[in-house]
């Protein structure tokens, strides 16, 4: 299944000063995939090495950081074959396993620049964090990966001729039956298997949404494991586990809440936030979930004026969100009258996603008197609000209050219904589908 990180990747082996690279992003969102065959179609030759219980290989890297005896010592005892710099791409996997090899990137920076490394892990966005990893500051390059997006879903799916279309039409086009119809049936596929690689080619593959749950299951079953494989040893562990465990099965509730303000107290009873926001921390850095700030006061950067302590916490996977809920296919094809409430946190968690993965950060705004629009960005320098609606229903009392507060010159209200503009308080407001999500930038540059 393509992947439009592989892009990113050729863009990196070409540029002049490049230096070893650092890919993080959520277990199971197919790192060693991509770089596997990345390596293959790329380069005359991969040497791959994962560190996961691999102490010998460690080994290696305890003795000194002296890349040429490294290199060394991995092609004649671990490889077996020689890692020739500007023909061969060497790949550390599951590198936060050996703190010292990630150190060790420094190095190979400064005394090998020529050689293509790239370095992943499933928890490396935790190693880095952790106050017992030196980490090369300044000396690695980064990219970080996500689940695949709507976007790519569609395309491994036999969509790509849809997408091709959609991608010829004026923006200001409405959109023919010809799109909506199929584009709106892969969307509500989206929310059900969404974007884990290995559940996106089994419903590929079968079509069976019941296979696809097994694969979720599993999943879901796999990240509170790590929590317990990756906490180290010490007398706070299996607190701390419990705590992840206790966040992490909470997630759902606290979306399903009325404003989805993620409250400690509800994690567990009697909760205080400097109890479980390391924990919540924790997660962040894995990638299993996003945290979206709120903004009353909405200034460029909005990083700057973002309260850390007011937030929503999201699923960094829709599909995942929507089978830990215990949400049915059924009542996601038939659109239950029942799930309207919930369908609009499951929408808010998809657009989410998909601005992530398109490198837009998001934030939300809610005025003193309790207006709130969903999401808010500065990207390209501009304040840009987003509404969105889990279906065809446009009217957004917030957007508009916000929109004649601040005269922001383009927004965006996601639904399903069919494009269309209009000004709004002296903003152009384009009306998109949510399947249309992955032009916005389309949009903006226009």
């Amino acid at each position: 299944m393509r992947r439009e990180i592989t892009a990113q990747l050729y863009h990196w082996k070409d540029k002049k000063n490049r230096k070893p690279l650092l890919l993080t992003g959520v277990r199971q969102c197919g790192k060693t995939y991509v770089l596997k065959e990345f390596g293959k179609s790329a380069f005359e030759d991969l040497a791959y090495i994962n560190f996961d219980g691999n102490d010998a290989i460690s080994s290696v890297f305890m003795y000194d950081f002296d890349v040429k005896r490294i290199l060394r010592e991995l092609e004649t005892v671990v490889l077996k074959k020689k890692i020739t710099p500007g023909k061969t791409l060497l790949v550390f996997d599951e590198i936060q396993a050996c703190p010292r090899a990630i150190a060790s990137l420094k190095y190979f920076n400064e005394d090998m620049p020529e050689l293509h490394l790239i370095a992943a892990g499933s928890l490396l966005g935790v190693a880095i964090r952790s106050e017992s990893i030196s980490f090369p500051v300044g000396k690695v390059d980064r990219l970080e990966m996500y689940p695949m997006s709507f976007y790519e879903f569609t395309e491994a799916d036999g969509g790509k001729g849809y997408l091709e279309g959609l991608q010829q039409l004026p923006l200001d086009r409405e959109i023919p039956e010809l799109y909506t119809i199929p584009m709106e049936k892969y969307l509500r596929d989206y929310y059900i298997v969404g974007g884990m690689p290995e559940a996106v080619q089994t419903w590929v593959e079968t079509h069976d949404y019941q296979e696809v749950e097994e694969v979720q299951d599993r999943i879901l079953k796999d990240y509170p494991d790590d929590f317990g494989k990756h906490i180290p040893a010490g007398q706070n562990k299996i607190r701390i586990i419990m705590d992840l465990n206790a966040i992490w099965d909470s997630i759902p509730v606290q979306i399903a809440r009325e404003n989805n303000r993620f409250i400690f107290s509800h994690v567990k009873s009697g909760a205080r936030a400097k109890d479980l926001e390391g924990s919540l921390q924790w997660m962040v850095n894995a990638g299993l979930v996003y945290c979206l700030h709120l903004v009353e006061k909405p200034e460029i950067p909005l990083s700057g004026m973002a309260d850390a302590t007011y937030f929503k916490v999201y699923m960094a996977d829709v599909g995942l969100l929507r089978r830990k809920s215990n949400i049915s296919t059924r009542t996601i094809l038939e659109s239950s009258g029942n799930f309207i409430h919930f369908k609009g946190a499951l929408t808010e968690n998809f657009v989410l996603t998909q601005l992530q993965a398109m490198g837009i950060n998001s934030y939300f705004w809610r005025s003193k008197s309790s207006a709130e629009l969903d999401f808010l960005t500065d990207y390209g320098g501009e304040l840009i609000p987003i509404e969105v609606k889990s279906a065809d229903n446009t009217k957004a009392k917030s957007y508009r209050q916000f929109c004649m507060r601040y005269h922001p010159r383009i927004g965006f209200k996601f639904s399903l219904k069919n494009v269309g503009d209009n000004m709004t308080a002296e903003t152009h407001t384009w009306s998109v589908p949510l399947y249309y999500i992955f032009r916005i930038k389309d949009y903006l540059s226009k």
